[in-house]
């Protein structure tokens, strides 16, 4: 058979945060995109589908979709806005850091590289500060073996360019990267030198002992921060005086240092970035928290788990096309997505032995999919063999 489908019986409820009310109706479908408080609008779930209690629907049109985002953003009598890049090495923990700032899942996370393929934008809104961007952006090698497309490799610097500040972050648990800056981190930090910098980082609680944290910092900014000499355990740190020998950056305005499991570094983290703002205008309505579509926050969700179950590039030529999306009769997000891969032996690994796989991708994804968009969820996904 060149096509197999499952779709899971029933699935437990989304896990909510203190602060959220379970959503009803229409509402709950788009919660995600729009912070639940905001009323629903005309844009995700179609007039028609407002208009009748349970009618179904077709997959809206992007322009639809697009609707939530023309509101005017309803900023205070002096409004603060900074826009935020963060960049780093593959896996180093960009869209984890972006989804905790954010305080709600939206971008996909994943061991395998290249998780992030789009230079999604996540919005905070504070009282009368906004921060704009929280952008997941890696650096790439041009691979063909990844299949990544171009806007993947031009994003990052196209970001960088509207960029008010720079978070540089870096995983101290990973002993082949953690010594030195990545090459292209450098190179971009290099040709927007005139961008404040900060650096960040991730998993220091891992690290065994202070004096190997000490180092790292010293080697990673070449012992300057702010313009102020640090203190060396190593009396001969490495020269920067050619710039194809450099490992760190000496322009970095402050360093942070996050534990994989304590939040309150995070939020010390967020603080820093609201008193960061400048005046100005904001860019979205206060209620917005990204301008990705459900779509495609769903489509990322999925492909987050293609990524962990399937080995080596498989999971990057698998295509993802949306066949249903609508609301069943019980207001649950009714979701049917194909998954076109390129060979029957792709086909097997996708399914698994008596269907195990693809039962545990439907199972998390519909999990995290609940947890997104605080509904239920009833997610099919039918693997075909592309033609």
């Amino acid at each position: 058979s060149d096509q197999w489908s499952i779709e899971p019986s029933i699935l437990p409820p989304p896990v909510m945060g203190a602060w959220e009310k379970p959503p009803t109706g229409h509402r709950a479908i788009h919660s995600l995109w729009v912070i639940p408080r905001l009323p629903t609008v005309k844009g995700f779930v179609p007039q028609s589908c407002l208009a009748n209690s349970c009618q179904w629907t077709r997959l809206p049109e992007t322009s639809e979709q697009e609707s939530l985002l023309g509101y005017q953003p309803d900023h205070p009598e002096n409004p603060k806005v900074l826009r935020i890049a963060i960049i780093g090495a593959p896996n180093a923990g960009k869209s984890t850091l972006s989804n905790k700032l954010l305080g709600r899942k939206v971008f996909a996370v994943s061991k395998k590289v290249h998780t992030t393929r789009c230079s999604a934008q996540g919005i905070i809104t504070d009282q009368d500060t906004q921060l704009v961007g929280i952008l997941p952006l890696t650096v790439v090698f041009l691979s063909s073996r990844h299949n990544l497309e171009k806007s993947v490799v031009a994003d990052p610097w196209q970001s960088m360019k509207r960029a008010d500040l720079v978070v540089v972050l870096v995983d101290v648990s990973e002993s082949f990267t953690r010594n030195r800056l990545h090459s292209q981190v450098l190179k971009c930090l290099s040709q927007f030198s005139q961008i404040p910098s900060i650096l960040v980082l991730n998993k220091v609680d891992l690290l065994k002992g202070k004096t190997l944290l000490l180092d790292l910092v010293v080697k990673l900014t070449e012992g300057m921060v702010n313009g102020k000499k640090l203190e060396q355990s190593n009396p001969n740190p490495p020269s920067s005086e050619a710039p194809d020998s450099r490992i760190g950056w000496a322009h970095f305005r402050e360093i942070f240092m996050l534990a994989a499991v304590n939040e309150e570094e995070v939020e010390m983290l967020k603080t820093y970035l609201l008193m960061q703002a400048k005046p100005g205008p904001w860019e979205f309505h206060s209620e917005v928290l990204t301008n990705q579509s459900p779509q495609e926050i769903c489509n990322n969700i999925i492909r987050e788990k293609l990524l962990e179950y399937l080995p080596l590039e498989v999971p990057y030529t698998v295509l993802q096309t949306m066949e249903v999306w609508e609301e069943g009769p019980g207001g649950e997000l009714v979701i049917l997505q194909n998954l076109l891969v390129k060979k029957e032996s792709h086909m097997k690994m996708l399914i698994g032995p008596k269907g195990e796989v693809i039962n545990q991708i439907v199972q998390e994804a519909g999990q995290d999919l609940m947890n997104a968009f605080l509904c239920d969820v009833q997610l099919k996904l039918c693997v075909k063999l592309k033609k």
